[in-house]
């Protein structure tokens, strides 16, 4: 694979079987970074991440019993109209496995059963990684996104913050493959 940019690249890359996450936890929609700039606790992704830690806390009891993997998940949705209006829905929690129980604050949300491309990126740049994915990566690859999100996972023993330089993040990409040009 030829690759034009030169973009920060992932330490590795995996393609998964097909699953579906069921997640519980917090949403927002809007332009995230109107009020501070991408990747900072300031911004609402950050206020929301807050909520959500919050939450978890009061909830600890019933979470952990139904909590899959010690990860926690930053979903980025992008409705029809996001061209137009720069807003979007993002989504944080915990992967479960199942959400009948679930606290009433807090919101289920379960993704569709498809293939994911998961690519882990570390140290200082390692959200920057979106750049490398869908300018270099995907349109070089076998595969189109299957639908409009993606996710940042975030592992309990490999993030220790977002100014640490042993952190690691994983980009999910949903993937579907590329149907032939005619």
């Amino acid at each position: 694979m030829k690759f034009k940019h030169n973009h920060v690249k992932p330490k590795k890359i995996k393609i998964t079987g097909k699953k579906a996450l069921k997640m519980v936890g917090c949403v927002y929609y809007g332009d995230p970074f109107h009020s501070s700039q991408e990747w900072t606790i300031e911004n609402e992704i950050g206020i929301l991440w807050n909520r959500f830690f919050k939450l978890y806390q009061k909830y600890e009891h019933i979470l952990q019993k139904e909590a899959i993997n010690d990860r926690a998940y930053e979903v980025h949705i992008q409705p029809d109209d996001y061209r137009e209006t720069g807003k979007f829905y993002v989504y944080v929690g915990i992967e479960v496995r199942q959400m009948e129980k679930m606290p009433v604050e807090m919101f289920c949300k379960r993704l569709p059963t498809t293939k994911y491309a998961v690519f882990t990126f570390k140290g200082e740049n390692m959200f920057q990684g979106g750049e490398y994915i869908w300018k270099d990566w995907l349109p070089n690859s076998d595969y189109d996104e299957a639908h409009p999100y993606m996710v940042l996972a975030y592992d309990k023993d490999r993030f220790m913050g977002m100014d640490n330089p042993e952190s690691e993040v994983d980009f999910y990409v949903p993937l579907e493959i590329k149907k032939p040009v005619k």
